[in-house]
């Protein structure tokens, strides 16, 4: 058992190989960026105390706490993932049967307990050595297959320090991970789906890099590298059935040679900021070697054992390198769903106390905010939306320029005439035309665009 105070012990660093590589030359605009729209918005901060970790802070932790919401549901209700919360520490010698200790402790952290049988301990990079043990544990049989496992535990990877940068490269950092064991014959049905909801998330939901000549995202094969684990055959095998799925897909890609993980190849997916760089964002990998390291087995339809294959995917990819390149597209004006600073409600006259008292009313009951004093829980799947009030003693005129600054996506303004009549006169930051609506229609309307991602 490792004791309660640990000793994060740093080794030697190189560059990482496999964690969302960032190409061509430009500047690290796009994490000054990150940085101008922080401090604006309150988002995160980093601090020498712990370099290349972030500390969100409220606002940056409900975008944050959005993007996972959203993809857990994706995971889990669309594409059949249940999600595992597995442990941040193993013994090394998970990491030695992983092969990760071999090729991949320059970028590990290794901790120091003081238990009696003084093994080394690291802390994860990923999730994949974790999922082929919880996989192991039980007799697992054909039926089961495919079997997806999500993760959202945080991961560290050893990052040089010349080589941190804001969001886009990190030491801690939370990942969208899924495994996916499954059956030879299944493994082209799973990566096409896992395609599907990339091309769903980076077209549809958050349409990045539009202006690309590319489009919204470029597709690469990485091949084999110089260091791996296996037998070639199995790696040009694996290398090929990547190439007919990516023909089969319909989308334009490049092969980037000895580029891939150590246990298999990859297809990444990669985004280019306004500069023109590009950052990895998602991962598809094909796995053929851990389930072998690991003894991985199922009991087929004709009564024998089997070698599942592994596939690893990411969509996001890092959720923090994710929300730098929004932030980079949106510069900060978040769609209505991300934004959190939805809605701000602003009596005409501060010194009106009607019109204070109904403001203090309908924010109530858009954040969806229980009664302290009560002893009813607030519902699960409840709506709760980030509206503020700004009552100060400042000229209307004022905090209506204030809130448009903030770039908050509503404006709610009550005066004598909204108390009477009970309906509100609501408008956008980009327009400046009233709607007149009840507290009841302004919390639908809500609701509506959170479901409809707007």
């Amino acid at each position: 058992m490792i004791s309660r105070v640990c000793i994060f012990k740093k080794i030697p660093i190189r560059p990482a190989r496999t964690y969302s590589k960032i190409t061509n030359k430009t500047s690290n605009s796009s994490a000054d960026i990150s940085h101008e729209v922080s401090n604006k918005q309150k988002l995160f901060l980093t601090d020498p105390v712990s370099p290349g970790s972030i500390f969100f802070l409220p606002n940056g932790t409900k975008i944050l706490n959005k993007l996972i919401q959203f993809m857990k549901l994706q995971q889990q209700f669309k594409y059949g993932f249940k999600e595992v919360v597995t442990p941040l520490i193993y013994r090394k010698s998970l990491w030695e049967q992983s092969g990760h200790w071999e090729n991949y402790k320059e970028d590990m952290f290794r901790v120091e307990g003081h238990d009696t049988s003084k093994e080394e301990y690291g802390l994860k990079p990923m999730n994949c050595p974790g999922h082929c043990t919880v996989f192991k544990r039980f007799d697992r049989s054909y039926n089961e297959l495919p079997l997806r496992l999500s993760d959202f535990s945080p991961l560290h990877r050893n990052e040089a320090s010349g080589a941190l940068s804001g969001l886009t490269r990190v030491r801690k950092f939370h990942q969208d991970d899924g495994h996916i064991f499954c059956t030879p014959d299944q493994v082209e049905s799973e990566i096409s789906k896992c395609l599907k909801l990339v091309d769903m998330c980076y077209t549809k939901v958050f349409p990045l890099s539009q202006e690309s000549a590319n489009g919204a995202y470029t597709l690469e094969l990485s091949t084999r590298p110089d260091h791996f684990i296996g037998d070639i055959k199995v790696w040009n095998y694996a290398e090929t059935v990547l190439k007919n799925i990516l023909n089969n897909f319909g989308k334009p890609w490049e092969l980037n040679e000895a580029d891939g993980a150590f246990y298999g190849p990859k297809i990444d997916i990669k985004i280019a900021d306004q500069t023109g760089k590009y950052h990895q964002v998602a991962t598809i990998q094909l796995d053929f070697q851990l389930p072998e390291r690991f003894d991985l087995k199922y009991k087929d339809s004709d009564n024998t054992y089997k070698r599942p294959i592994m596939i690893h995917r990411a969509v996001f990819g890092s959720v923090e390198r994710f929300m730098a390149i929004l932030i980079d597209s949106n510069k900060g004006k978040w769609p209505f769903w991300l934004n959190p600073r939805q809605a701000m409600i602003i009596p005409v006259n501060t010194k009106r106390q009607g019109q204070v008292d109904t403001c203090r009313n309908l924010i109530v009951k858009l954040r969806g905010q229980g009664n302290e004093d009560s002893s009813n829980p607030i519902p699960l799947n409840s709506f709760h939306f980030n509206v503020d009030l700004d009552e100060r003693p400042e000229p209307v005129g004022y905090r209506i320029k204030d809130a448009l600054m903030k770039n908050y996506s509503y404006l709610i303004i009550i005066g004598d005439k909204e108390v009477e009549t009970g309906r509100y006169a609501i408008r956008t930051k980009e327009e400046r035309r009233l709607e007149h609506l009840t507290d009841n229609e302004i919390f639908e309307k809500f609701c509506e665009l959170e479901k409809q991602y707007k």
